[in-house]
């Protein structure tokens, strides 16, 4: 009898070690680098702690007329204005959720200099993410669709 538990102990951590295993490289497919819609900017998508971020890892266009760098000039808060676009954090806090989504983080818009709730979906193939920012309900939003870079 003892022996059989001790069996069904062991079987019971293996299988439950291993669909942890997967559900954690599934939650990682979303890991790389992404261009924004508008290709003017790569994404990378990396993990934070157990959650998962990202910043701006490449601009098309990183320098001012002047040659200095982009910086974050929109943003509502003046001591954070002098910070560099370039390697700046725009994807916070998501943790993966299920069915290829992650969900309650946010998205910075350095265009406009707000935060907004964000929800990022990849869809099945692993090369497109749709980001979905919004404000108080994710139906009330807008949706755009980044390909994946490498």
């Amino acid at each position: 009898m003892n022996r059989f538990v001790l069996c069904a102990c062991f079987l019971m951590s293996f299988l439950l070690g291993t669909t942890e295993g997967i559900a954690q490289e599934v939650s990682d497919k979303i890991l790389g680098e992404w261009w924004t819609a508008s290709k003017e900017a790569k994404v990378e998508i990396y993990k934070c702690g157990d959650k998962y971020c990202g910043k701006l890892s490449w601009l098309k266009e990183p320098n001012e007329e002047d040659g200095s760098p982009k910086v974050d000039d929109e943003n509502p808060d003046p001591k954070l204005r002098s910070r560099k676009l370039l390697n700046l954090e725009i994807l916070y806090d998501f943790e993966y959720d299920e069915d290829l989504e992650w969900e309650d983080g946010e998205i910075y818009d350095a265009k406009s200099g707000k935060t907004y709730s964000c929800i990022l979906t990849l869809e099945e193939n692993y090369q497109v993410l749709n980001v979905r920012g919004y404000i108080g309900f994710s139906f009330i939003g807008r949706t755009e669709t980044w390909q994946r870079a490498r």
